[in-house]
């Protein structure tokens, strides 16, 4: 298990401004954290801080906490059922250790905190450049509470995602001789980020297979790719490192395009996880919440309605988009695709009409993949298109990865170039920049909730199992894969005998 810390840049802008005094002596407060639990992180999503009242804390070159402070803080959190996060300053840069105070005073806290809220103390310690370090303080055993750094803190918000690593747990990596070019174009110190991002493609598809290639040649470390379905025919127009041979035996995405790119990447120790199942049940949902940004590459609205909901409640930024074609006469009339980045600050998936809501019952109940309610559609509804063209692909994936580069690396100050819409036909680029949701949407209010916001968003996917039964009838036996093994070893020996 690993360990992080998530907020907002409007709740940093707060802490910031209240912890960093002008006077330059230390200081503290609290605030409240939801836990976000993905399969192998656990990411605490500060989500409101608690500033103290009037002789609630003490500024004496150090600062400390009177015991009515922490009570109102226990009694906040557990009346929201949220914990408890204690935070001070240090004048120093960068990620920041503790000193024997330091841990005895969250030590000491930290019984008190688990007694009244049942999760663990979060300490976290804002730098004087603005960096912030985190820790848990977990009960392993009886009155025994252990202290487990977190591997990074993320704030994302207005400036994009700004992240401080703890280097002896997330190291700057090494790099080799094959990201010369890459480092030249932005620098070291923009490298040492991207690379320790965990970045997660949901849909391996035409577009998420050219997204995972290009992730893979620019040096990141961790890519999880998430996607239930199998190589087709069909596909193989458009499915980057997909051959005839994977089609017929029945082989999944995943596992092709996760095979190939570990070939591809130019990191020094890359890690391709490849994971398949649909972000809409439990273990691909988990998956997605152990990364920091997400490229949603589907093309189904409950997939779109979940990554919706992780990029408010869990704090990761998703970057999505969609290609749009229209024939007349069979002919090409009209071709578009266009690209967003999606986080807390931004407008939502939904108010962007990413996705229809009423559509996503609709999918639970598996009625989209039943061929009569599709044919009973209408002929020009979003559901019965499924023109594409590996050019188009290649051109949305190419524009998803500069909007993740524009959220992870925010360069001059721009860290979000708005929603962009590419119009094949006349070449034209269109631009719009939506800062917040229409009023009364849902998701700006499960902002940083996490787990605690509690909606049934997962479930039974229909669709995917329908795959997977279908794959499973697709895979060759035992006896099957030695009678093709011989069948070609025979063509090969008939091949020698005819030349020589």
């Amino acid at each position: 298990m690993t360990y992080s810390a998530a907020l907002t840049s409007d709740v940093d802008r707060a802490l910031r401004a209240h912890l960093l005094r002008p006077d330059g002596q230390e200081d503290l407060c609290y605030a409240l954290w939801f836990p976000g639990q993905g399969a192998n992180r656990l990411t605490a999503l500060i989500s409101e801080p608690i500033l103290p009242g009037e002789g609630e804390r003490h500024i004496h070159g150090n600062a400390s906490t009177t015991g009515d402070y922490l009570g109102r803080a226990i009694e906040l959190a557990s009346a929201k059922g949220a914990g408890i996060a204690f935070l001070h300053s240090h004048p120093h840069s960068g990620w920041q250790g503790m000193s024997p105070d330091d841990i005895a005073t969250e030590k000491r806290q930290a019984i008190a905190a688990k007694a009244a809220t049942g999760l663990p103390l979060l300490g976290l310690t804002l730098a004087m450049d603005g960096a912030w370090s985190a820790r848990f303080w977990i009960k392993t055993a009886p009155k025994i509470y252990e202290r487990y750094w977190c591997e990074s803190v993320r704030v994302i918000g207005a400036g994009g995602l700004e992240v401080t690593f703890a280097d002896e747990l997330l190291p700057p990596p090494q790099f080799r001789e094959e990201l010369i070019r890459t480092v030249s174009a932005w620098g070291t110190t923009a490298q040492e980020k991207l690379a320790r991002l965990t970045f997660g493609v949901v849909g391996v598809g035409s577009v998420g297979s050219v997204v995972a290639e290009c992730l893979a040649r620019i040096g990141i470390q961790r890519i999880k790719l998430i996607d239930y379905d199998g190589i087709e025919r069909h596909n193989l127009d458009r499915l980057l490192h997909a051959h005839s041979h994977d089609a017929a035996a029945g082989r999944r995405k995943v596992d092709v395009i996760g095979k190939a790119i570990q070939q591809s990447s130019t990191a020094a120790n890359p890690i391709i996880e490849s994971h398949p199942f649909a972000v809409t049940e439990i273990d691909g949902f988990n998956e997605a919440l152990d990364c920091d940004i997400l490229f949603s590459c589907v093309d189904r609205p409950w997939a779109r309605h979940v990554l919706n909901y992780i990029a408010y409640a869990y704090l990761i930024p998703v970057i999505d988009g969609g290609i749009l074609i229209r024939m007349r006469n069979d002919r090409l009339r009209h071709a578009s695709w266009k690209s967003h980045a999606i986080y807390p600050a931004t407008r939502c998936l939904q108010c962007l009409g990413q996705y229809d809501p009423d559509l996503v019952n609709v999918e639970r109940r598996g009625d989209l993949d039943d061929p009569t309610y599709i044919e009973n559609l209408p002929g020009d509804h979003a559901l019965r298109r499924n023109e594409n063209v590996f050019p188009f692909s290649a051109n949305l994936a190419s524009s998803l990865v500069m909007h993740a580069l524009h959220v992870a690396l925010n360069p001059v100050g721009i860290s979000n170039v708005g929603e962009q819409i590419y119009h094949f036909v006349d070449g034209s680029i269109d631009r719009t920049q939506y800062a917040t949701c229409y009023d009364g949407c849902y998701f700006p209010t499960v902002i940083a909730r996490g787990d605690a916001e509690g909606l049934p968003i997962t479930g039974l996917d229909l669709g995917a199992a329908k795959v997977r039964q279908r794959m499973q009838r697709q895979t060759p036996t035992f006896s099957a894969k030695i009678a093709s093994a011989w069948s070609k070893f025979a063509g090969l020996i008939g091949k020698l005998n005819a030349r020589f």
